[in-house]
């Protein structure tokens, strides 16, 4: 797989920043973009089946969000629905994130080699959990916090295969994943932001290498995904 495709957080803010404009030409009389803004949520609809398919639906939970979210928002826009009738739906919500959850177990019992601590899971729902991983063998994780924090330490392991990075799944949702990697790591996010952030906080090194050492793929919402030394 091509790591150096675009970047989902790219493509949400190119999406933003088209809205922006169409709302700047509008309010200042440049250019009635009144037409043109009811179709935005589809921008949205759109970003969030790229990242799905882009991931090889490995972050299943954040795209399918977004295209739910952006759905429901396009058909209230055209007259399709109202929110009252879109809010009645929410609990859909709940069972992508427990579908999310069930393929992100399977995925692990599936694909897992014979270390059991090759392929961590990491929840943290109203409360706190940091796992360190160790295994020689060690290719990934999944890690979600609900209203609270998950801590990875992936110091004591190193990429099996220069070819096959280490890829973390990261869902935090008003709370907050912290990856605590080498300073040397060549890392790539590919993270879907929506009103959250994404960042890479470790000081500055010359790489040795040009590999991908790590790949932070997942979905932020009102939090935030880091990756720190």
């Amino acid at each position: 797989m091509d790591y150096r495709r675009i970047p989902n957080s790219l493509l949400v803010g190119l999406a933003v920043l088209l809205v922006g404009v169409g709302l700047l030409a509008s309010t200042t009389g440049v250019y009635d973009a009144g037409r043109l803004l009811r179709y935005a949520p589809s921008l949205f609809v759109i970003i969030g089946a790229w990242a799905l398919v882009t991931s090889g639906f490995r972050n299943v939970f954040g795209p399918l969000l977004l295209i739910i979210g952006a759905s429901a928002a396009q058909a209230v826009t055209l007259g399709y629905a109202t929110w009252d009738q879109v809010f009645a739906f929410w609990p859909l919500v709940v069972i992508v994130f427990g579908v999310s959850l069930i393929a992100g177990a399977y995925k692990t019992r599936r694909g897992a080699p014979v270390s059991d601590e090759s392929f961590m899971n990491a929840y943290a729902v109203f409360g706190g959990n940091e796992k360190r991983a160790t295994s020689p063998s060690f290719r990934g994780a999944d890690a979600v916090a609900a209203f609270g924090g998950v801590t990875l330490d992936l110091r004591d392991v190193k990429p099996v295969d220069p070819e096959t990075p280490i890829r973390v799944n990261a869902v935090a949702m008003f709370g907050a994943v912290e990856i605590i990697a080498p300073r040397d790591w060549n890392v790539r996010f590919d993270v879907l932001p929506v009103l959250g952030a994404a960042e890479d906080s470790r000081l500055r090194q010359e790489r040795t290498h040009e590999s991908v050492d790590l790949v932070v793929d997942g979905f932020v919402a009102f939090g935030g995904v880091e990756v720190k030394d």
